[in-house]
């Protein structure tokens, strides 16, 4: 497994400066988050190619492309097209940066909330992302996400099922899964084993309130609930055995670090690096 930053974590940085970090603290490669400064569908091919020479001097692969264009169960035919538009030009960006994969929203409400609608909705335009990632052979991936039609290992099979194509896949987000309350261990990695194409990996812990840096409020089956977003091993999310069933699969693919608790970004990353390390060699014994 090759362990990526999410330049997410970096957007007070310029894309140079993201890599410089990303490399120094020994990751193997860098997501990178589609929004300027760093990157997005209108950034000039130009552009595009200055940043695949800097990954290239660096040393990094680029796993993914976070994108954050799609909400197609909640938006209009015409804010679809336009999606859809702009996932076909990351596609291309893609291709230039040498990364097959480009992450798409696949849109809200909540699980526990959506109508049949919502994903059928949400899977023709999943299907016509995922015919068009078909001609430059990219793989489109859905995240696990709360507050979204795929919470839990249900809502993720279900959706995957109606889009029916292999270009689709999914990312698996403990902490995502954490806040909306739903099975995130082992059990489902096997689940999902056959739709996994990426892991994210963060922590987070439930609070009675909000108040300070790194806290917020979701909407889950429980009613609207308070957290904080935390260093691995200071929440509550325990990833030890999904390592283990990650190890168990054979899954070589990318595992990203995605930390967003209060302290700086260097710090969150060099902290995350060293806890996933350990935990990925505690499989191996």
């Amino acid at each position: 497994m090759k362990i990526a930053a999410f330049s997410g974590l970096l957007m007070d940085y310029s894309m140079h400066e993201a890599m410089d970090i990303t490399r120094r603290m020994g990751l193997d490669g860098i997501e990178i988050a589609c929004r300027e400064p760093h990157l997005s569908a209108d950034t000039s091919l130009q552009r595009v190619k200055e940043i695949r020479r800097l990954a290239d001097e660096h040393q990094l692969g680029i796993s993914a492309l976070a994108g954050y264009m799609g909400w197609f169960s909640t938006s209009s035919d015409d804010d679809c097209e336009r999606a859809f538009d702009e996932c076909k030009r990351m596609m291309e960006r893609a291709d230039i940066l040498g990364t097959n994969l480009i992450r798409v929203f696949q849109g809200g409400p909540n699980a526990f909330l959506a109508a049949p609608y919502h994903y059928e909705k949400a899977a023709h335009w999943l299907r016509r992302c995922a015919e068009e990632a078909d001609k430059l052979d990219k793989k489109i991936a859905l995240e696990i996400h709360n507050q979204s039609l795929i919470e839990d290992v249900e809502s993720a099979l279900k959706l995957i099922q109606l889009v029916d194509h292999p270009r689709i896949g999914l990312i698996h987000d403990a902490g995502n899964m954490y806040v909306s309350d739903s099975d995130y261990g082992a059990d489902s990695i096997y689940a999902l084993q056959e739709h996994l194409f990426h892991v994210h990996v963060k922590d987070e812990r439930r609070i009675d309130e909000v108040g300070g840096p790194s806290t917020f409020t979701n909407r889950t089956k429980h009613g609207e609930e308070a957290f904080r977003q935390c260093l691995l091993g200071d929440g509550e999310v325990n990833h030890q055995p999904i390592f283990h069933a990650l190890q168990k699969i054979g899954y070589d693919g990318w595992i990203t670090l995605e930390c967003f608790s209060a302290e700086p970004p260097e710090e969150r990353l060099r902290h995350d690096l060293q806890v996933v390390r350990k935990l990925l060699a505690a499989t191996s014994t």
